[in-house]
Formats: structure tokens, sequence, C-alpha cells
């Protein structure tokens, strides 16, 4: 056997290791490139049978995936390679060198699997006295549920709402807002809103809805819904609800909501042949939802009523309510905030901006920042407040932003100043303007340590975004090339925006 066949032969799911290659060798000799590409064929048949309706060659390929060594090893890796991969679960065990990774792999077995119970913490909500709870798993069911849900996310993606932009591929909360935008420019009858909120979505779920709905192995599904967790020491059951934490949890909340939009269309978009089109939309209703927020449009208040009416019923089946707190009924014309942006028509025209909590919680960041550096040096605050800034300002360059862009550099440049007198009280303006600030050519007043730079809100370039096609489908090679030449333009769109900032920072 050459050595290309022994790294690549994945009989019955087993890959053979001579005796004198280690764990470590075969690890970093995986060629990943041909593992995702065999992955992606197999979850584009499980794609294609979806659309086609056949269910037992679906569950075929997905015993075919989940029994795959290269899917063991993708599985291995995407949990080893995200934010949590230096958070243990009850186990206290990581997956971080070469050998213990492929060793895992090797390890991961799907026949009599038992899941170990969740480490439960609490994490603070941003701007929120109230905590949420947070389950984390062991490494090995972590990488349990990364292979399932390569199984599971071909179907949730074939089946979900068009609508739909939350922890899907590829799509992102500027898609939702550019869909918003879109159909309330469009429709100038769209008066009315419909805020929604659902109550403790993941922990709420009915267990036996998703036993019954959920298209992956029941025992394991099992496993992991009953795993319970942890807390002081004490083990506490779960009865409802996925794991939050979990790799498959935001696929199962999703294939839980969907379904909503169908039920709109079918009641508002049907013509009297029974075909179902937006020319027969004449109630202006529309539906957005981005992972357990959703926002609905009409053209009267009274049908927003009935529509709530219509997703209450859709969530009761499935253990789910609605926060009457969260869920309004607002006129376009006062405005609503959804994913932190600002949606309103100012004499019928639909603009977007960044919310108000937005723009103080930004501030408050930034002002704790230099608070807390009164006693570093410039470079370190320089180095502390541009990601801050240069990650807000991406986030809503797409909106009519520049003004509060504007209005933000002009906040943090008061905030400089008095930590920059702060640090010199018996210097003159003069003195400390040409110690800490320099200029340029468009500038006069750029912070600066010489070599590096504070970013300047005010020099984002303001881009509007695309929307993705609502009917594109990751899974399926017709769209591969769609996707390639999309993220293309964006790469572009973002280097401008970068050369632009330098050209007027300089």
């Amino acid at each position: 056997m050459n050595k290309a066949s022994q790294i690549t032969s994945f009989r019955s799911g087993l890959l053979w290791i001579p005796k004198t290659t280690t764990a470590t060798n075969q690890w970093d000799s995986v060629n990943w490139k041909a593992v995702y590409k065999r992955i992606n064929k197999l979850q584009s048949r499980i794609t294609k049978a979806t659309k086609r309706g056949n269910r037992n060659l679906v569950k075929k390929l997905q015993y075919l995936l989940t029994s795959s060594f290269d899917a063991k090893l993708l599985a291995v890796k995407k949990v080893t390679s995200n934010k949590g991969k230096r958070t243990s679960g009850v186990d206290k065990k990581l997956w971080s060198t070469p050998s213990t990774k492929y060793k895992a792999a090797l390890s991961l077995k799907t026949k009599g699997y038992k899941a170990s119970p969740l480490r439960r913490i609490y994490i603070e909500k941003k701007g929120k006295k109230k905590k949420r709870p947070l389950g984390i798993p062991t490494m090995h069911d972590r990488a349990i549920q990364a292979l399932y849900a390569m199984a599971l996310d071909p179907i949730a993606e074939t089946t979900a709402d068009k609508t739909s932009f939350g922890f899907r591929k590829n799509r992102s909360t500027h898609d939702a807002a550019q869909h918003i935008f879109n159909y309330s420019a469009r429709n100038k009858g769209t008066q009315w809103i419909l805020e929604g909120d659902i109550k403790g979505c993941f922990d709420n779920i009915k267990h036996q809805w998703l036993m019954d709905n959920i298209p992956i192995d029941k025992k394991t599904l099992k496993q992991l819904l009953k795993a319970g967790f942890i807390y002081k020491r004490e083990l506490f059951p779960t009865d409802t609800g996925t794991p939050q934490g979990g790799l498959l949890s935001p696929i199962m909340a999703n294939i839980t909501l969907d379904g909503i939009e169908k039920k709109i269309k079918e009641k508002y978009w049907k013509a009297k042949n029974g075909t179902i089109h937006v020319n027969h939309n004449k109630h202006k209703v529309n539906y957005t939802r981005y992972a357990d927020d959703f926002i609905v449009s009409a053209d009267s208040k009274e049908i927003l009523t009935v529509i709530k009416d219509v997703i209450t019923q859709h969530l009761t089946e499935r253990g789910l309510t609605l926060s009457e707190e969260k869920t309004l009924v607002t006129n376009i014309d006062n405005g609503f905030d959804f994913l932190g942006w600002n949606f309103r028509k100012y004499n019928g025209k639909i603009l977007i901006k960044p919310s108000k909590d937005s723009i103080k919680k930004t501030m408050e960041t930034l002002k704790t920042i230099i608070h807390l550096h009164r006693g570093k040096t410039q470079t370190e605050l320089i180095k502390s407040l541009n990601p801050i800034i240069t990650g807000w300002t991406n986030y809503h360059k797409s909106t009519c932003a520049k003004k509060i862009f504007a209005q933000l550099d002009s906040y943090v440049f008061k905030k400089l100043w008095k930590w920059a007198k702060r640090r010199h009280p018996r210097k003159s303006t003069k003195w400390v303007k040409k110690r800490y600030w320099k200029s340029t050519l468009f500038n006069n007043w750029i912070f600066s340590d010489g070599s590096t730079e504070l970013k300047q809100a005010a020099y984002t370039k303001i881009v509007r975004h695309r929307i993705i096609k609502l009917d594109a489908n990751p899974y399926l090679p017709e769209f591969t090339r769609y996707y390639y030449y999309r993220e293309k333009q964006r790469m572009q769109e973002r280097n401008r925006g970068v050369a632009a900032n330098g050209i007027f920072g300089e």
C-alpha cells in the first residue's frame, strides 16, 4: 500500500495505520481539500434526495456520511478549531495536539453512543441583569454533534423558510435587513409591523416534537436531548429544549420554526387557482426571521392580529410561546429596532440606521476602554480601540450611518482629549496636540503614536449590501459559481474600504 492510499483508505469508516507512522503524522498528513470535497459530494446527494422526497435514500446517505472516516476527521477539526476549543466539558478533556485529534477521530463511534451530561454555566446578557444558561458538552459529544450536523444541515437548508436568515450557511443579519428594506421600499402600503420574539426558544421546544420531526438517528438524538446537565456538582434532567452551546441546537431550532412563512403565504399570497405568488399579496404581507426573532409586515393592524394567532398556533404545537412584552405591533412611520438597526419611514422613504441602543452600548464600551487605559501607553490604547470601532463600523456600513460615524469620532475625540490632558495637566494645548495627534492632507487631528493610528469611523465607505438569492442552496452544485463570485465581490468591497481608510488616514 503506497503512501497516498495509506492516508485515504476509508473502508468501513476505518483508516489503516502502519506501525511506523504516528498519529501526529497521520493528522498532519490529512488532505483536507479532498476530505471537504468528498463530504460536500455526499451532502449534495442528501440535498437532491430531500428535494425529491426520497426519505429512504436520505437515511442511507446520512448513515454513509456519519460512518465515514472523512466526516469523523472533519467533525474533530471543527470542534478543535472554533472558539470553544479551550473549554472542556464535565470530563475536563481537551483535544489540543495532532495526536489526540487523530485518536479522537478513530474513537468516534455512533453505535452504542451514550452522551455525557452538559457542564452548566451562566453568562451575562448584554445590557441585562438576567443571565443566560449555557450548556458545555464534552469534546466527544461536540464531535458527535458536528458529525450529525453535517448530515442534518443539507436537509434543513432544503426545507427551510426562504426568508429565514439566522444560523444558515452564507446568510447574515445584513441579508435579513436588506429583505425588510426591499419589500418596505417596494410596497408603499407596508405600514404596520409585527415585531416577534419567542420566549426561551432553545429551552422550551418539546422533546417529543423533536423526536418525531428531526430526521437523524433517533437513538443518538435521544441521548443528546436527555443528557441532562451538571451544576454545582448536582445532576439535573433535561425534559424540554435543546442544549444551548451545542452544534446541532441552531439547526434543530430552525427546523422547529420553519413552516411559518408557508402558512402565512398560503393565507395571503394564494391566487384563485391555488398557486402562491407575490403578485397576489394584496395586503402587503411579508415575513423575515433571524434565529428566534421575526418581523411581519402588513397594510393593517387587523391582518397582523390574525397572523399573530397563526404563528402562536404553530409555536404552541412545538411547546413554544411568544413573549408578550417583546411582541409588538408598531407603525413603520414610528420605526422599529431589529438586529441592532432602526427601520423607519421618513416621508414615505424607508431608512435603516444603527439603533440608539447599539450606539449607546458602543460609546459606553469605548469610554470604558479609554478609562481603563489611563496609565497605559498610547499604542496600547489605540490597539484596544481599533477592533471595536472597526467591527462596529463594518457591521453598520451598509446602512445610512455616515452622520452617526462622524458623531462617534467626535465622541471618541472628546474622551481622548480628556485622557491626554489628564496625563499632562501642566502642558499647553499645542504641546498635547503635537504629542498625541498628527496632521494629514485631509485631517489635522489623527490620534497616532507615529506608527499606529486610531481608526476613523467617518472614513468608512458606505456600501449597500446585496441580498442573497432566496432560493440559493450551498449544497447544490448549480449554486457553486454564484457563491464563489458573491464571496469574491464581498472581499473586493472590503479591500476597497480598507484602502479608502488608509488614504484618508495617512
